[in-house]
C-alpha cells in the first residue's frame, strides 16, 4: 500500500499544510493501492516563494550551467526508468510496452532540451538592437493523468532550459508516478527551489498558480474545458500560457491507400495510449464508396486487438484510468448507438473474460455522420467512428469540421497528393503514412486543441521573453 505524505518545496520533502486525503486505485482491477496527502493553496504559495527565490540565480546562469543541470537531470531519471514505467502500469493501467515507452521519454526529454539550448543563440543582433532572450520568470507545469513523469520532465526540462523556475502540479492520480520522479530530479543536485512539485487538486493548487501575480506562466495539458478556465483565471495578471488541450483527430484514408497498410495505420493511431490520448484518431475517414469494404476490414483488425492486463506484452489496451473515465466512455457508445450510427465490433460492457477493472470493448461505428456525438466529442477510450466522404474535398471539408485541430493522418500511395492534402488540414501535426516521432519538432493545436506550441526551440522561445538593448554608437 503506498502512502504519499509529502510534497517537494525548496529542495525537500516536506509536508504539506493541506490534510485531503486522496485515493489511488489500480484501474486493471478496481483495488486501492494507497492514498497521497494533497497540498492546498497555502503550500502553492510556499512554492510559488521558493521558486521566486531560485529565479534570480538560475535565470542568469550561464548556459553551459544549465545545459549541465539537464544533462545531470537526464542520468538522474534514466536511472528510474524501470520504475516509472512500473507505476504508470500499475496506477495508470498503461500497456507494458507504451509504459515503457512513455518513461524512456520522460528521462530523454531532458537531453532534447540540453540539445535545443546548446543550438540557440540567447543573444543575437538584429539591425541596430541587441536582441536579449531573458527568461518569462516563475513558470506554473500542470501535467495530466494520461502521461504525468513524461509532461513533468518535459515541462520542466524546457523551463530550466530557459532559466525559469517552477512549480509543479501534476495530477493527483498519478501520484505515484509522481513520488518517482520526484525522488530521480531531488538525485540530480539542482539548487533548491528550481523545481518544486505539490500535489493538489486543479481547482485548489491549479487555481492559486493561475491567479498568483508571481507566476508569470502556466504551461497546461489538459481538457479544453480546464484550459479555458486557465486562460480566463491568468487575465488579470497577464500570464503568459502555453495550453496542449483536447482533440478529435481525423485519420483521412484516401482512395488510392493500400487497404491493408491504412487499415494498420488507422487502428494503431485510434488506439494509442488505450485511446486515452488526445492525439488519438478517432475519426477514420474513408471513401463512401467502399465504406462496407473499410467497416469490415477494420472491425476484423480491432476485434484482434487485445485488451487485459497492461503488464502483458501481448496487450495492446489496458483499463480506463478511473471509474468516471470508465463511465464517460460507456455513455458515448450508448449515445452512438442511440444517435443511428452502425456497430461493427465492440459496444457496451466489459470485454469477455475482464468482470473487474475498467475495461472498454474496444469500439467501431460505420456510417458515422459528422454531426454525430460520438464525431464531434472527445471520448478519451477506444472508440472509433468510420465516416464516409464523396471525393477529396469533402474529405478534407470532414476532417476539418471540428473545433479541434490538434493532430491529424494521411494514408496515400501517392506522397506527392498525402502532403497536398496535409498542407489543407487544420491541425499543429499531420502524420503521412505513419506515426512518427520528431521530438525537437513542434507540439500543439489549432483552434480549440490550445494555444502556442511545445519540444524544440518553439517550446523554448515560449519561456523567454525578447528585450531589445538599442543605444547610440
Amino acid at each position: 500500500m503506498h502512502d504519499i505524505t509529502r510534497i517537494y518545496i525548496d529542495g525537500a520533502l516536506v509536508a504539506p499544510h493541506g490534510q485531503q486525503r486522496f485515493d489511488l486505485f489500480n484501474p486493471a482491477t478496481e483495488e486501492r493501492i494507497g492514498q497521497v496527502t494533497l497540498g492546498d493553496a497555502e503550500d502553492a504559495r510556499r512554492a510559488i516563494a521558493a521558486a521566486k527565490r531560485a529565479l534570480p540565480g538560475l535565470s542568469r546562469s550561464p548556459k553551459a550551467e544549465r545545459v549541465a543541470m539537464l544533462r545531470r537531470l537526464h542520468q538522474a531519471v534514466l536511472a528510474r526508468v524501470d520504475d516509472i514505467r512500473d507505476a504508470t502500469i500499475l496506477e495508470y493501467g498503461g500497456p507494458v510496452a507504451r509504459a515503457q515507452w512513455s518513461a524512456q521519454y520522460a528521462a530523454d526529454a531532458f537531453l532534447q532540451a540540453a540539445q535545443t539550448l546548446e543550438d540557440y543563440p540567447l543573444e543575437r543582433r538584429i539591425g541596430s538592437a541587441e536582441v536579449v532572450m531573458e527568461a518569462v520568470g516563475v513558470v506554473g507545469l500542470i501535467t495530466p493523468w494520461n502521461a504525468n513523469a513524461g509532461f513533468i520532465c518535459n515541462k520542466l526540462a524546457t523551463a530550466i532550459a530557459a532559466g525559469c523556475s517552477a512549480v509543479i502540479k501534476p495530477s493527483e492520480m498519478s501520484a505515484i508516478q509522481t513520488q518517482v520522479v520526484t525522488e530521480a530530479l531531488h538525485a540530480a543536485g539542482l539548487p533548491p527551489g528550481v523545481f518544486n512539485i505539490v500535489n493538489g487538486r486543479g481547482d485548489v493548487v491549479g487555481a492559486e498558480l493561475s491567479t498568483h501575480p508571481d507566476v508569470a506562466k502556466i504551461s497546461f495539458t489538459g481538457s479544453t474545458a480546464v484550459g479555458k478556465g486557465i486562460l480566463r483565471a491568468g487575465v488579470e495578471t497577464m500570464k503568459r500560457v502555453t495550453l496542449e488541450l483536447g482533440g478529435k483527430s481525423p485519420t483521412v484514408i484516401l482512395d488510392d491507400a493500400d487497404l491493408g497498410e491504412a487499415v494498420k495505420l488507422a487502428v494503431a493511431a485510434g488506439f494509442i495510449n488505450s485511446g486515452q490520448a488526445c492525439i488519438a484518431g478517432t475519426r477514420i475517414l474513408v471513401p463512401q464508396a467502399r465504406m462496407a469494404e473499410y467497416a469490415q476490414r477494420i472491425g476484423d483488425a480491432v476485434a484482434q486487438v487485445r485488451v487485459g492486463d497492461p503488464a502483458d506484452p501481448s496487450t495492446a489496451i489496458g483499463p480506463m484510468v478511473s471509474q468516471r473515465q470508465f463511465d464517460r466512455v460507456q455513455r458515448y457508445i450508448g449515445i452512438g448507438i442511440a444517435e443511428g450510427a452502425r456497430l461493427v465490433v465492440g459496444g457496451e460492457g466489459r470485454p469477455d473474460g475482464l468482470p473487474r477493472g475498467w475495461f472498454i470493448r474496444p469500439t467501431v461505428f460505420a456510417d458515422v455522420r459528422n454531426d454525430m456525438t460520438i464525431a464531434r466529442d472527445e471520448i478519451f477510450g477506444p472508440v472509433l467512428s468510420i465516416i464516409g466522404y464523396r471525393d477529396e474535398e469533402d474529405a478534407i471539408a470532414i476532417a476539418n469540421d471540428s473545433v479541434y485541430g490538434l493532430q491529424a493522418v494521411v494514408s496515400s500511395t501517392n506522397p506527392a497528393r498525402a502532403r497536398a492534402v496535409a498542407a489543407r488540414l487544420q491541425a499543429g501535426r499531420v502524420q503521412i503514412n505513419g506515426l512518427h516521432q520528431e521530438p525537437l519538432a513542434p507540439f500543439g493545436g489549432f483552434k480549440q486543441s490550445g494555444l502556442g506550441r511545445e519540444f524544440g526551440e518553439f517550446g523554448l522561445e515560449a519561456f523567454l521573453e525578447p528585450k531589445s538593448v538599442l543605444a547610440s554608437r
